[in-house]
């Protein structure tokens, strides 16, 4: 029996930490899908989602530098949509932003987010007016981080089309009147992926609350398609497991022959 449980240790503790690593935390769902597949592995039916990836979009940033999403790499990605005329919500959203970004740069060793893991965008939904100048100029008002937050600004269709069809928000053009433009006041949350996982009212604090857990817990979300951490860190205790079994074995090799010979 000892020989028994001592073989199945790495099998038992595997369970026991995937189970509790599985449970403990409830992900973000994801978004908006492509297609689905449908295969069929040893007679069980499965159903394989392909989830709609964002598509890449090239802007220019506060600095005046042509910047675009395929140069993010293995970050999570916090979206909203702005301009710097804005009368109503927009002054709010860019505080909330600021506070997420302040978190970042915290110096309370509690702090939870890491910086190289988000990438905040914020899209301007008046880019005639909105030149590189008067985004940075906006950016510097309210302590815009110039690596880790980005004021987007260039061709008004290409951010309307990626507002609408790749974010799903509302967005209306006000032409040049303030009062007339319209915008949701979400902040979109994407994984590493580039996959949506998320919508957040930006002047909720509940809200904002929720979305610094989420970008948390998409920063520590594995890639599906690489090993377990878990499953890899107990891979490198084989060498204790094999010699927890051998000196059990031998325990009771040496412990049956005393008792044969007390026997005897």
């Amino acid at each position: 029996m000892a020989l028994g449980l001592a073989a199945l240790l790495p099998i038992i503790s595997y369970l026991l930490v995937k189970g509790y690593s599985d449970n403990a935390v409830q992900m973000p769902k994801r978004f908006y899908y492509d297609s689905t597949i449908e295969k069929v592995v040893d007679g069980k039916r499965f159903t394989d989602t392909l989830w709609h990836r964002v598509s890449n979009i090239e802007l220019t940033n506060q600095l005046g530098k042509k910047v675009e999403l395929d140069q993010i790499k293995n970050k999570v990605l916090v979206v909203d949509f702005f301009f710097t005329h804005c009368p109503s919500i927009c002054p709010g959203m860019t505080r909330s932003m600021r506070r997420l970004q302040t978190m970042m740069h915290s110096t309370d060793p509690r702090k939870v987010i890491d910086t190289p893991l988000v990438q905040f965008l914020s899209f301007s939904i008046d880019p005639e007016r909105d030149s590189v100048p008067v985004i940075k100029a906006f950016a510097d008002k309210y302590g815009v981080d110039h690596d880790t937050w980005w004021l987007l600004t260039g061709d008004k269709q290409k951010i309307y089309d990626f507002g609408i069809n790749e974010m799903k928000l509302g967005i209306i053009d006000g032409n040049g009147k303030d009062t007339l433009f319209d915008h949701s006041p979400k902040f979109v949350l994407i994984d590493k992926d580039r996959i949506v996982r998320g919508y957040y009212n930006g002047l909720d604090s509940m809200q904002l609350l929720k979305l610094s857990q989420d970008i948390v817990f998409l920063s520590l979300e594995k890639d599906r398609k690489k090993p377990s951490a878990i499953f890899t860190a107990l891979k490198q205790l084989w060498p204790i497991f094999i010699i927890v079994i051998v000196s059990v074995a031998l325990f009771l090799f040496v412990n049956r022959r005393r008792k044969l010979k007390n026997i005897a």
